[in-house]
Order: C-alpha cells, then structure tokens, then sequence
C-alpha cells in the first residue's frame, strides 16, 4: 500500500474508511495497530494528503472532511505500472481573442492577479495554463466548469471534469472543476489558475469552511507551479497577499463594462412610492428584458428622513431601524432620539420593499406579466420579459437588456464587514447579463448614497476605487484581511472559547458573546490557527468558521 490508499478498518464495532497517510512510521512498534480489512483503491496522492493536513489547521478542521473531498466518489483501482500515468497534452488550437499579451506576462510573473472587466474572455488565461502543461482550472460554480471544458474540449485538450473523472485526473488530464477542483488528483502540476476568486461560491459552507483560492495558492506553492488569479473585482484578501495585479488599458477595461446609471434618490418626494423611480418607469416604457432586483423578501429593517431623504446611520455607518419613536441600532442595540442628522427633521418613515409587493405593483404599472424569482424558484432558467427577485435572479436569468437594483442600500449598509465587497460582486454579475456598453448594456442602482465608494467604482470602470478606501477602514476598524477572524458557535463554545482564554497567546483577542457567537480575532492567521488547535475539543456540538463572510 502507498501514501493515500483508501482502506477499511474495524473501529468500535464500526467498519469505516480510512486513508493510508504514512507507511514508515518509527514508533509503530509501541501503537497497537488495527489491521486493514479491506483495500478500496487509490486515494489522493501524497501531496494531497500533506495539503489536507496543513488545511485542517488552517481552517480548525478535521483532515478526514477533506481527504473526502480529495477522494473519488466511487472506488478507482490503482493504475497498471508504477505512479500516475503520463498522458499526451495536446496544442490547442489558437484563439480567436484579446488580451493575449495581458495573460502571458500572468503567466511568466508565475504569481499574479488579473483585473478583467466582466465581459471579458478568459480564453487567454486558460490557453496560457495550458500551454504550460498539467493545468488545474478552479470555476465558482459547475456550469462555469463545465462551460470551461467544452472551451478546451473544442480545442483539442483532454480535459477531466471534477470529481466525475477523478481516474483521469490522476493520469494526469487538464483538470476543471469548481471548488472541490481544488484537490483534485492531479500530479506533476505546472499551472492553476482560480477563476473570479473574489465568489463566496470558493468557500465551503460547512466546517471546516476552507477556501478553495486559498488551498490553490498554498498548493501551487507547495508544488513549484505557476497560479494566476483572475477577477473583475479582487477581493481585499487576495490583493493583501501583495501579488501584482494586471490590467488592461483603461480604455479597454471601461469598454468591458455595462453603462452604470446611478438614480439619486434622496431628493424624491416619499408619496412617489417606494421602488419605483422617474429612471425606472423610464426603461419600463421602452421595452425589452428588465430584471429589478431587491434582496428580500420581506421588510426592510431601513429609515429615511422625510424631509431630505437621507438615511438614518450609526457614526460607523450602520443602518439604523425606526422603532416606535426611536432610531435602533440593531448591532448594539443604542437607541437615539428620532432626530436626522443631516438636517435636524423629526420625521422619519419606514422603507419596505419585498419581492412579492414589487412583483404585483411592477404588473400594474408595467400591464406586462412578472416573473418572482427567489432562492426558493425551482426553475434553474427563468424566462419572461420582466423579472423580480432577489439575488438569485441573477443566477437564473441568462441574459437581460436592464437590470435595477431598486434599493441598492440594503446591500451596501448590510450590517457585514464584506458588505461592499458583495454589493460589488452583484454588480459584476448584473454586468455580465446585460453585456458591453457597446451593446446597450445598463445597470440602473437606486440609491441614497449616491457618492459611495461602491458606486464611485463601478461608475468609472475601475474597482481599484473600492480598494483603497475599504482597506483602509477594515485596518481602523481591525477586521479581515488586517486581521485574522473565525467565529465560534454551537452548544459548546462557551466551554471552548474559556479554554481558548485562558491559555490565549499574544495577539489574541475574544469578544462576545452576540447573538450565540464568539469573535475570535489575532494579528495573522498562524496566531489565531495555532491558539485555535491547541484549545481542547469538547464533546458538544462546536462549529468553528475561520474567515467568516457573514460577521
């Protein structure tokens, strides 16, 4: 048996699965060994086995929950010969596309991050990986995958799918997957490119909430490969890794965005209604495939000032909820006078807006049919010419000649250190249905913060505009990527997090709890992994998320 053998092994009456991690250990002679009861096949290789283990520290889990992930979903026996085998990489075939120049100096820096607009053709980045030899490919999402291989299938590359041909991944085939890709078989590795690392789709949900940009970038580095990340919009934990970021000309960026037209919505008379702008009725009147997006589908936790418009905030900036006749903050729980403080008004009203009320008002003004779209939709499609629905109206809709986003705050005052970092990414998306500026491509974003930095950035083309100005808050404030986070939940934190306290190390800090989780933050992530291994697991349920995206 070599290092990665799936086997089986009687434990506790159980028989279970298990992996072959090392097969020259010196003290095996004073461990009482169980013996292996049956050979299942071959398992990860031995580099994989090793990232597991480094990623179960990384993200406080279990090595076991990802050598699952690593790990064929049905039995593969081990090849004829010895090692993986060495399959002919074909030439694809050249390209028809731009930013040819733009994707070999990615590839020659050998660490790099490449700003795209969202329009843009990756073809380039895929063909350089490729042309490097064994090239693993990270998409956000299966259909992104499988959209990726039938590109390099029609190009003359052998390419396996993750997991389904895990065999031929291991034998050494272009590898293409979405996040589980991240530990596919491949050996010899000579290229990996991530694709919109910026999605939460990279992030596993369950514990250990491992991140597969992360587990590339260590991987590549482990192996001596070449990694390129690619993105419309970076996130702030990729460019604090300090890898150069490439861009094409402003020109050329700009030309790869949609038109942004933002709706100044502070002026507005309050007995107007609350969704339906002058702009929106507008592109109404015109014709054509319109998706209006609000992220809810009930009300709205929201207040604006009746005589200027402005919304009522917190000094940090959180949105403040109208309770009885007091401004709440819902984070802290402070509760001010109903006071504005932009012009001293008293009067305040509620926003509400949902999928549901939207949809049933759009058909009345509109007197076409509606379409509600929400994560509950079944349909992976939806058609018709007007559609409402939350974010996942994004995902189900192929192409549209508008998308609205009828209150855009929500999104951008989400009480969430990444909250302008996911507000971007929903732009990104509503580019990439409504296409090129060339092509009549519009994003319409009703507002009340005409001037934030969000807005500022996806206006000009330029998500650099973001950057600088996140950062530098997320660095005052002490959150992720300045520091390292994890959030601590379940029936026994609070036996967990009093012996993380009471042994913490330097640089360590621990707040809560609120709303049943604990903070617990450090100077880097080798600090907070290191304070988190060595507090003792408790028997209850524990539920430890390293880099939380909701916190």
């Amino acid at each position: 048996m070599t290092v990665g053998t799936v086997v089986r092994v009687d434990l506790r009456g159980r028989r279970l699965r298990g992996w072959v991690t090392d097969t020259d250990v010196a003290d095996a002679a004073a461990v009482d060994l169980a013996p292996v009861r049956k050979v299942t096949g071959t398992g990860p290789p031995a580099q994989v086995i090793e990232l597991a283990g480094w990623a179960a520290w990384r993200w406080a889990g279990r090595r076991p929950h990802l050598l699952r992930v690593a790990s064929a979903r049905r039995a593969v026996l081990p090849p004829a010969g010895t090692g993986a085998g060495t399959s002919a990489q074909a030439e694809p075939s050249d390209p028809p596309v731009l930013n040819d120049q733009l994707a070999a100096d990615a590839w020659r820096r050998g660490r790099a991050i490449v700003r795209l607009p969202p329009t843009a053709d990756d073809w380039p980045l895929l063909l350089g990986a490729v042309r490097r030899g064994r090239a693993l490919v990270i998409a956000p999402s299966v259909d992104r995958a499988r959209h990726v291989a039938v590109l390099l299938g029609r190009a003359g590359v052998p390419v396996a799918r993750y997991p389904e041909a895990w065999a031929d991944s291991a034998q050494g085939a272009v590898t293409v997957g979405a996040r589980a890709a991240a530990w596919a078989p491949l050996t010899g590795l000579a290229s990996l490119l991530v694709l919109d690392e910026h999605d939460e789709a990279h992030r596993s949900e369950s514990a250990p909430t491992w991140h597969a940009r992360d587990v590339a970038v260590e991987r590549a580095a482990r192996e001596g490969a070449a990694c390129v990340l690619s993105s419309p919009a970076p996130s702030l934990t990729a460019l604090a890794g300090g890898w150069p970021v490439l861009r094409p000309s402003r020109a050329a960026e700009r030309a790869g965005w949609p038109v942004v037209e933002v709706v100044d919505r502070r002026r507005e008379d309050p007995a107007r209604g609350e969704w339906c702008s002058p702009a929106l009725a507008r592109h109404l009147a015109t014709g054509g495939r319109l998706v209006a997006v609000v992220n809810r589908t009930g009300r709205a936790r929201m207040a604006a000032c009746r005589s200027c418009g402005e919304l009522a905030r917190s000094d940090d900036g959180r949105a403040l909820a109208l309770e009885a006749d007091r401004l709440v903050d819902r984070e802290t729980d402070e509760r001010r006078p109903l006071v504005c403080a932009h012009c001293g008004s008293t009067a305040f009203r509620r926003l509400r807006l949902g999928t549901e009320g939207v949809a049933a008002e759009l058909e009345r003004v509109a007197r076409r049919p509606v379409v509600e779209v929400t994560a509950a939709t079944n349909e992976r499609s939806v058609s018709g010419d007007l559609v409402v629905g939350t974010e996942a109206a994004l995902h189900r809709v192929d192409a549209a000649d508008v998308v609205v986003f009828l209150d855009f705050d929500q999104e951008l005052l989400a009480p969430r250190y990444r909250a302008a970092e996911e507000a971007m990414t929903l732009l990104v998306r509503a580019a990439r249905l409504v296409g090129r500026r060339s092509d009549g491509g519009r994003v319409v974003v009703q507002t009340r913060m005409p001037r934030h930095a969000v807005l500022d950035a996806a206006l000009h083309a330029d998500p650099g505009r973001m950057v600088e100005a996140e950062m530098a808050a997320r660095e005052q404030l002490g959150l992720p990527p300045a520091m390292a986070m994890a959030l601590v939940s379940g029936a026994g934190a609070p036996t967990y997090v009093e012996a993380l306290a009471s042994s913490v190390l330097a640089g360590v800090k621990v707040r809560g709890p609120a709303d049943g989780r604990w903070q617990v933050l450090a100077t880097d992530h080798r600090t907070l992994c290191d304070a988190l291994a060595a507090a003792p697991r408790p028997s209850a349920r524990l539920r430890v998320e390293v880099d939380p995206l909701r916190a």
